[in-house]
């Protein structure tokens, strides 16, 4: 079955760009541009996608306000939610660690490396 990816950065070209390389792999995408617009469409899909991939400094809703209102919404407990940032600093990783994110990738990533961390996370990807 055909995994689905959701991705939350308020860059445009980002988003753009691993949804292309996310599609080539064979992955379904939804993005969204902040953490507000993302939690609205994760409200409002038929089907919770199997990985939610957040920036973390976006306008409106940043992407640890994100983690833990996602984590939060009925059936997502256990969606994994890898962080996507140009920050890396440890405190940060923690902070994200502890409202429920999974892994910690900095930016800019690498197409393969970006797949190779899905498959570890998401059985089956």
């Amino acid at each position: 079955m055909t995994k689905r990816i959701f991705l939350v950065d308020d860059s445009n070209t980002i988003l753009m760009s691993l949804s292309s390389i996310l599609k080539q792999a064979g992955y379904m995408v939804g993005t969204a541009p902040d953490g507000q617009a993302a939690l609205e469409k994760l409200k409002s899909l038929s089907q919770k996608p199997d990985l939610i991939i957040t920036d973390i400094n976006m306008p409106n809703m940043n992407g640890l306000e994100l983690i833990q209102a996602a984590k939060a919404l009925p059936g997502y407990r256990f969606v994994p939610i890898l962080v996507l940032t140009t920050e890396s600093q440890q405190a940060r990783r923690d902070e994200a660690k502890k409202a429920g994110a999974t892994g910690w990738l900095v930016k800019p990533v690498q197409g393969t490396e970006l797949i190779n961390v899905i498959k570890q996370v998401v059985p089956g990807a």
